[in-house]
């Protein structure tokens, strides 16, 4: 149990030894003062002991949405009339069922807001609103006087339960908490009396459940279920928030699991939780909770919520679908729903923040970037090989748990470009773009090149600026030699090519004979005394794809016993072969490099 006490718990000692090479030190921050002694949940004692590990999650819990409320009560700027509307069709374009609405005896913003739904008959058939209400008879009167006319509600009732908050707090015992709870129950009940009894649903939280003494937190709720009269077709909503998050997540499941267990008419309960993120563990309290036997999760979009958070729903949703389990969400479009909310909230959602994050389907890193696109490609092969979209293929890709287009997210920002970046990213750009495959080679001098530019300007590469370099580098290399035009003549089993160029403003003219137009020319130009052998050639015709040319030949040459490569794209599949022959050339002749990045 928790206490008032001011004296300092005496500190865990730091270890004496460490395993071998741990350098770590003792820190001088004083640990001591945060020693919580753990709260018995019973479990270990129980026959079958703990059963929460031993489960999977294999369905989508009932949704509650609190961002109208406990999310707006976060906010340094409480949400106005309008922003709350967009934040409320919003939720209801997601999918959501439970949405509460509001802290009506909180402002009269929260209350106009619960009497313009509706008065304006905004609130869809098909969704429940709920509203909060502390355990004070002139605030719960003030919140049903909200909700009068509407078709749906959730009343909710909440209070805080846990020793420090009872002394420090109210400086009540135990005995008055539970005469307060009771009170505040028949009172609300009292009010309902007003109401069609199908109109209304209850629920309840014990605030500061995961601080509170188990046994307390059952014996109120019991009391508050029987005045609430709850049965299994008019189930009372039993919230258990981890109001300020103090342990680690299987903790939480034990008191979940517990509760779950000792309530006396489960099937009168939809058990509910409603994680804070203090510690950063509220995804995993609300997934183990869930494994726990918790039926509904109360949390927020993206997690906003006071001091580091509530949990957030989408993480938790589309944790379920990157698992194969339909969410009974929609977040299809989740960029567009990140800016409703971050306008609505008037806050930021971070870059990584996970699945809506600007940067949480990008990869910088080279051998990241590498096995996303051989995993894009090889998903491409299984379609082409099968005859099948590409979208409906199981989804496997390495680092990249989900499909971003199932979340309305293009492909283009998956890989981006700087000092960290390696050949496998640049030829996923090239590729995905421009519909160039290069081949290996090519990839690994072109990333050198690329290194060198990222690594003397600091800056990311971004991929029109790759395309522009790429081509200054193998594509656009036009001098000393300038093509003009090529004619071909098959010659037995080769073909013979005369190549006219213009050097130094003067016209030039290469013949010679060959497998193929590249060797051929190859052959002419050592006619005529330069030193130049061919190493490799590459065709490729990507038809359709984003650059207007229909073929693209990647050579590699030895010219002037230096290595060097050259890129034709042109229409004609001849004329591709003999630019990527004469740029490679020029490139040694005139020490053309890639321009620096600015």
């Amino acid at each position: 149990m928790t206490t008032t006490s001011g004296d300092m718990p005496p500190p865990r000692p730091a270890p004496t030894t460490r395993p071998f090479r741990n350098r770590q030190v003792n820190s001088p921050m004083p640990f001591g003062r945060y020693v919580r002694p753990a709260l018995p949940t019973q479990l270990t004692d129980a026959p079958a002991g703990r059963l929460w590990p031993t489960r999977t999650i294999d369905n989508a819990p009932r949704w509650s949405s609190v961002d109208l409320r406990d999310g707006n009560q976060a906010l340094a700027h409480p949400m106005d009339l309008h922003r709350k509307g967009k934040m409320f069709d919003l939720l209801v374009r997601i999918g959501f069922k439970d949405i509460e609405v509001g802290y009506p005896s909180a402002s009269q913003a929260d209350f106009d807001f619960v009497r313009s739904l509706i008065d304006g008959d905004r609130i869809p058939d098909d969704v429940t609103i709920g509203v909060f209400t502390p355990a004070r008879p002139e605030l719960i009167d003030r919140t049903f006087d909200a909700v009068r006319g509407a078709d749906r509600a959730v009343v909710h009732l909440c209070h805080a339960t846990a020793c420090l908050w009872r002394e420090v707090v109210f400086d009540m015992s135990m005995s008055d908490v539970r005469r307060m709870a009771d009170s505040a129950a028949r009172h609300m009940m009292r009010c309902a009396d007003a109401f069609d009894p199908a109109r209304l649903m209850f629920e309840y939280s014990p605030e500061t459940f995961n601080i509170t003494e188990p046994e307390f937190a059952l014996e109120i709720t019991h009391s508050v279920a029987a005045i609430c009269g709850a049965r299994p077709d008019r189930p009372l909503i039993l919230n258990l928030p981890t109001t300020v998050e103090t342990d680690t997540p299987n903790v939480f499941a034990d008191q979940v699991e517990w509760m779950d267990r000792n309530l006396e008419d489960r099937a009168s309960i939809i058990l509910s939780v409603h994680p804070h993120n203090d510690r950063g563990t509220a995804v995993a309290s609300a997934e183990l909770a869930l494994l726990s036997g918790a039926d509904r999760v109360e949390g927020t979009l993206f997690g906003n919520g006071e001091r580091t958070g509530n949990v957030c729903l989408a993480t938790l949703a589309l944790n379920l679908f990157s698992r194969g389990i339909d969410p009974e969400l929609d977040f299809s479009n989740i960029d567009d729903i990140r800016a409703t909310v971050e306008y609505c909230n008037r806050m930021p959602v971070h870059p990584r923040h996970p699945y809506v994050g600007e940067l949480v389907y990008t990869a910088f890193s080279g051998t990241h970037q590498d096995a996303i696109a051989k995993g894009m490609a090889a998903l491409r092969q299984r379609a082409a090989e099968t005859d099948r979209d590409v979208r409906s293929l199981a989804w496997k890709v390495p680092y990249l748990p989900i499909d971003p287009g199932d979340v309305g997210r293009s492909y283009e920002s998956i890989v981006r470009l700087n000092s960290q970046s390696g050949k496998g990213g640049i030829a996923h750009v090239l590729e995905t773009r421009h519909g160039l495959r290069l081949p290996k080679a090519l990839r690994r001098h072109f990333a050198d090149t690329v290194q060198l530019l990222v690594d003397a300007s600091g800056t990311e590469l971004d991929p029109g600026r790759l395309w522009n370099v790429f081509r200054a580098e193998y594509v656009d290399v036009e001098t000393p030699l300038l093509f003009e035009q090529c004619g071909e003549e098959q010659s037995g089993s080769g073909v013979t090519v005369t190549v006219t160029a213009t050097e130094d403003g003067r016209r030039v003219e290469f013949q010679g004979s060959g497998a193929d137009p590249s060797s051929a020319l190859v052959d002419g130009m050592r006619r005529a005394g330069h030193d130049i052998d061919l190493v490799d050639v590459t065709r490729q015709a990507p038809a359709g794809r984003s650059h207007p040319h229909g073929n693209a030949v990647y050579c590699e040459l030895i010219v002037d016993q230096v290595p060097s490569f050259g890129v034709g794209l042109d229409d004609s599949a001849t004329d591709a072969e003999v630019r990527a022959v004469i740029s490679a050339v020029n490139k040694v002749r005139s020490g053309v490099s890639a321009e620096p990045v600015h």
